[in-house]
């Protein structure tokens, strides 16, 4: 006898981003009110923080005590500050993954705790799956270091580490409770990490809102040198576009084909796991959104005034469109791996004009390497 039973779920879930500065500054009310929305406290509240973040900012750990300590009505830490390594350090094994385990294992943090992650876009991953996978789901508040994770991967609904030699191998979707953006962390960053983020700004623009990139173009100049004001306003409006494609775009738990946050990405991770995380991951995704940008245009998708502006935004960044090891890069195997981790029919985003996207299924290797030799040739010295 065979029985089918329908099921379904309707699910609804909200987590607020917030921006702020100064986030353990006592008088500063967003972390208490951001865990009040599970209720009166005080919550228990258990802390890893990026070794990175917390050597340039060697205040941190004493801040995060004392704002406990006069927070005390709202949240209660489990123990002092835990450090975890930063960096793809994060995710090239389990070590920041098992820390969360036994903090949540030590302190026994449960379902109704809290875990909050500070750190760049591979902490707040590799401990976000430390507390999706502990007690099949402790809950998360995020609070991302760095450009890139506070407009792009602290923003999102996944998780992971490397593993096998590819990223993201293991993980999770597990939307965070909370994601506090404090843009005084950003101080810390050393130039090369805060123009990185830049990247995911000129890719998001590109696939979703052409005002957005003609206004980084406009504050390009300042983006250049890292104008404090610049830099926020562009964060805000990434996070902005990231955050209503994944309420909007359909598929929140990419079990479809809607992914056209990953344009640039087969060539991206592929560039990131030749060079051992040596090209930073905002980096990889320059070199990546430019050769897709010029893979459109050989396809007639784009014109090619449209791809020189794309590729000039870039440079203007200080962003480079070209790295040596692409020259070497297995085009066919790097989009098969890309396939494969997507899983299903290859979808793959190009442009078809400056806020224009469209999906394809298959790559014209022949036009693809084309693109790579423009951008080759782009990158000798004249």
């Amino acid at each position: 006898m065979t029985v089918a039973i329908p099921q379904h779920i309707d699910l609804a879930y909200d987590f607020p981003v917030v921006f702020t500065r100064q986030a353990f500054d006592a008088a500063n009310p967003v972390l208490a009110d951001v865990l009040a929305r599970a209720g009166d406290g005080p919550h228990k509240v258990g802390v890893v923080v990026d070794d990175g973040l917390a050597a340039a900012d060697p205040g941190l750990l004493g801040r995060i005590t004392a704002y406990a300590a006069a927070r005390a009505d709202r949240l209660t830490l489990a123990e002092a500050p835990l450090l975890v390594a930063g960096g793809e350090r994060a995710k090239s094994d389990f070590s920041v993954v098992e820390t969360v385990w036994e903090l949540t294992h030590r302190a026994r943090l449960c379902r109704q705790s809290f875990v909050l992650a500070i750190g760049g876009g591979a902490v707040l991953d590799a401990a976000g799956f430390g507390a999706a996978t502990a007690h099949r789901g402790v809950r998360l508040i995020r609070m991302p270091s760095t450009v890139l994770a506070q407009n792009d991967a602290g923003v999102g609904v996944k998780n992971g580490i490397n593993f096998f030699g590819r990223k993201n191998y293991l993980g999770s979707f597990a939307p965070p409770f909370a994601v506090v953006n404090d843009h005084a962390l950003l101080a810390t960053l050393p130039p090369r990490e805060a123009r990185a983020g830049l990247a995911e700004a000129v890719k998001v623009a590109l696939v979703r809102d052409a005002a957005f990139f003609h206004r980084l173009e406009e504050l390009a100049p300042r983006l250049a040198v890292l104008d404090d004001e610049a830099l926020e306003e562009a964060d805000i409006c990434c996070a902005k576009a990231h955050l209503q494609h994944i309420a909007s775009g359909g598929d929140p738990f990419e079990l479809g084909s809607a992914r056209p946050l990953d344009f640039g990405h087969w060539a991206a991770h592929a560039l990131e796991e030749a060079t051992a995380g040596a090209l930073r991951h905002g980096e990889a995704v320059a070199v990546g959104v430019a050769l897709d940008t010029l893979y459109s245009c050989r396809l007639g998708l784009l014109g090619e005034a449209e791809a020189e502006m794309t590729l000039a935004l870039l440079e203007r960044l200080g962003l480079a469109v070209w790295h040596p090891a692409l020259a070497g890069l297995d085009m066919a195997g790097a989009i098969e791996a890309f396939r494969e981790h997507l899983g299903g029919r290859l979808h793959l985003c190009l442009l078809a004009g400056i806020g224009a996207r469209l999906e394809v299924h298959e790559v014209d290797l022949v036009r693809m390497d084309e693109a790579r030799g423009i951008l080759a040739r782009r990158a000798q010295p004249v």
